[in-house]
């Protein structure tokens, strides 16, 4: 395959447009060169490269999803979900949704939210779950957004010192569920 036919069939692959300059597309290895130091920031114990890596390898058996939103060539944002078997409908766990410091509040989560949520549902999930920080009060609010509500507490699951609150994500699959993701992309 040519260079050429290499960059137009990563740029078919992007599953947003670039009308702000934001591409959202699938995460890759050579992504992680500048994803890594979005994970160290924002967390004070982040995911190792081979935790990265693993997790990529895991995508080829369709159990993992994980996406990069760019500006140019620059990596600014990344979010990925897990899909489980359940017998009643698949079910998704949001594994991560991360943005660098200078491009929070700016959309970024909420379009790769968008394009998770699409995914998912494209692939046959019916419900998505995730644990976000009890003080994250802006990621919540963006959850919500999106459908999710509290369901529980893990105590002391962030670095053993802040707890994460449970949401979950019902009946994605139905109609009123696309009707909400259309209006979350207008």
């Amino acid at each position: 395959m040519s260079v050429v036919s290499r960059l137009l069939s990563r740029s078919d692959d992007a599953v947003d447009d670039a009308v702000d300059g934001l591409v959202i597309e699938p995460m890759r290895r050579r992504h992680l060169r500048q994803a890594m130091p979005i994970e160290d920031e924002a967390y004070p114990t982040s995911w190792s490269r081979s935790v990265f890596e693993s997790e990529l390898d895991q995508t080829r058996n369709g159990s993992r999803c994980y996406l990069v939103a760019r500006r140019g060539r620059r990596v600014v944002g990344y979010a990925g979900v897990w899909i489980v078997p359940h017998p009643d409908g698949d079910q998704a766990h949001v594994t991560n949704v991360v943005v660098a410091a200078e491009h929070r509040r700016r959309g970024v989560a909420r379009r790769l939210l968008l394009a998770l949520a699409r995914e998912i549902i494209r692939r046959g999930c019916v419900a998505w779950t995730l644990e976000v920080r009890a003080s994250s009060e802006g990621a919540q609010a963006l959850y919500r957004s999106f459908g999710f509500v509290p369901a529980g507490v893990r105590t002391r699951y962030y670095d053993h010192s802040e707890d994460a609150i449970v949401m979950w994500c019902h009946d994605i699959d139905t109609p009123a569920y696309a009707a909400r993701l259309r209006e979350l992309a207008a």
